[in-house]
């Protein structure tokens, strides 16, 4: 939960506590006190992990089937051989016939298959249901195919059938022909319900399991939009963004550039070389400038057009001068390392070389850049500054972006003074591969 959602929930509900729990289930995030006043701090000793309404509610072993599909079918047939069972177990008669009683015990058995085979399964429970007492058998089994096949399929056709005429015939036969018309329609009457009953069940857990399946799969879609709409939302946030810098940093690096370059044309000596130079580093800071405002404006994260490991010493010929003297050594391959780490190690020498101007001036600067197994090492080392020059203005976030850019590479970095009075600045990145 971020600040702007307690502080907006502070403001609806103040001096109250608040919870925030799932309809569904599982576990959910709980704040027990919300801050009185909006910007107040958020304790987060205050935050508690609870357990959803559905998993309080229900034992562990009940939870379990819900969320194993394997266990819920195992339990389903457990449960229908114990009712196919009783089904038979209690209403044989004493004289029934041995052979009753095996095609009983057969349809029975079936349950095992009917979730696997449901067909077979129906074929195999006709005969104890016509000539025994496994009826419940034969619809459970009935009930298994309408789940899985279409109502006018011919194995729906026939299964109905089969239990239809199980259901209307009596055994032994003789019998069967001696009942009157009376008897006759109310077998029809009870086949009908004992076929249409369970194919009925059957198809309703069908379009139940549908319903869900549509369900979820419209809740993903509103997931998607979601996600879209946030995506546009910092798509033109960026659009803005690239914009403003553009109209504010690219205009005051064009006048720098253009006063640089008439000062160049009507001096002579070093005013016309540091002129030259304040114009070559106005140009490049455009230039990458348009690389970023271009990034922003696309949304693509891609280092393509961003200064890398080879460009190392131009940026460290352009640093060099009277205040500030740097040593390059460099024993790596710009082909073993991916496009962000060697930006990486470009930006990482670019603000070193950068602190050292504003706060070292006249010291002497060494950039070392190492290749070792499978890391990256970058030092950035300055001694004492010999010269008090005024502060330059500084936001204090060069450092922290470097680092924070470090920790998403999968490196490391350290900042900090040297015993000889300087500063030291050292990274690591992982190597390609």
């Amino acid at each position: 939960m971020t600040r702007s959602e307690i502080e907006v929930h502070s403001e609806t509900r103040p001096e109250t506590r608040g919870e925030t729990r799932t309809e569904n289930g599982g576990p959910v995030l709980v704040a027990s006190t919300f801050p009185p006043k909006v910007g107040a701090p958020v304790d987060l000793a205050d935050l508690r992990i609870l357990p959803g309404p559905a998993s309080r509610l229900l034992p562990h072993w009940l939870a379990f089937l819900r969320t194993s599909p394997r266990a819920r079918g195992i339990a389903s047939d457990v449960a229908a051989l114990l009712l196919a069972l009783l089904d038979v177990w209690l209403v044989i008669p004493e004289e029934a016939q041995t052979y009753s009683i095996w095609l009983s015990a057969v349809a029975v058995a079936a349950m095992v298959m009917r979730r696997h085979v449901p067909f077979l399964a129906v074929l195999v429970t006709v005969p104890g249901y016509l000539t025994g007492w496994s009826q419940l058998a034969a619809m459970i089994a009935l009930g298994s195919l309408a789940k899985k096949h279409r109502l006018l399929s011919w194995r729906m056709v026939t299964g109905c059938f089969l239990v239809f005429l199980c259901g209307y015939v009596r055994w032994p036969l003789s019998e069967f022909v001696a009942q009157s018309w009376q008897e006759h329609l109310l077998n029809v009457i009870w086949a009908v319900i004992a076929t249409g009953m369970p194919v009925a069940i059957g198809l309703l857990i069908t379009a139940r399991k549908e319903l869900s399946e549509r369900i979820r799969d419209l809740a993903s879609s509103r997931e998607r939009e979601k996600k879209l709409l946030a995506q546009t939302v910092r798509a033109a946030e960026r659009a803005e963004l690239a914009r403003e810098m553009h109209d504010v940093v690219s205009h005051q690096v064009t006048l720098i550039a253009m006063q640089a370059g008439a000062l160049q044309v009507s001096t002579h000596g070093d005013t016309a070389d540091v002129a030259r130079t304040i114009r070559e580093l106005s140009t490049r800071t455009l230039e990458e400038l348009r690389n970023l405002v271009g990034v922003l404006r696309s949304g693509d994260g891609a280092e393509d057009g961003q200064p890398g490991l080879d460009e190392l010493d131009e940026l460290v010929r352009n640093f060099r001068d009277d205040a500030v003297r740097v040593a390059l050594d460099v024993k790596a391959e710009p082909s073993q390392l991916t496009g962000p780490v060697s930006h990486a190690v470009y930006r990482t020498v670019q603000e070193a070389l950068t602190n050292v101007r504003k706060h070292a001036a006249g010291s002497r600067a060494s950039v070392r850049v190492l290749a070792q197994q499978d890391t990256l090492v970058v030092e950035v080392r300055n001694g004492r500054p010999e010269a008090c020059e005024p502060p330059l203005p500084s936001g204090g976030h060069g450092l922290i972006g470097l680092r924070e850019r470090a920790g998403l590479l999968g490196g490391t970095f350290t900042a900090g003074p040297t015993s000889e009075g300087g500063f030291q600045v050292s990274a690591t990145y992982p190597l390609a591969g």
